[in-house]
């Protein structure tokens, strides 16, 4: 399994606005185009110093070639809407982590 992770850090004017378009639409459409399983985001709780609100968002796939069927085929249209929607109020960075294994509590 490869997890597509995608850092961004928003600036607060716009976290309200952006955190409703990742959830009810931007995360949706991505799901929407069958290359992900599942997608989750998660707040990062430790502070930047460069202020604003930074969250974590992970995307589930099979396969690194499904990733890369992503990045050719729809990772440009939704960059640039992000772009266009909050400009230099988000900042991304993304990291593609593969998953070795997984441990899980026993009762």
């Amino acid at each position: 399994m490869i997890i597509y992770n995608v850092t961004i850090n928003i600036h607060e004017s716009v976290h309200d606005q952006w955190l409703e378009w990742m959830q009810q639409k931007h995360i949706p459409e991505i799901l929407a185009t069958k290359k992900f399983s599942s997608a989750r985001i998660v707040k990062v709780l430790i502070e930047e110093e460069m202020g604003g609100i930074t969250y974590s968002t992970q995307y589930f796939t099979d396969s690194k070639a499904t990733l890369q069927r992503y990045y050719d085929e729809d990772a440009p249209a939704f960059r640039a809407e992000g772009q266009s929607l909050f400009g230099d109020k988000m900042l991304a960075f993304r990291t593609e982590l593969e998953v070795v294994s997984e441990f899980f509590q026993t009762n």
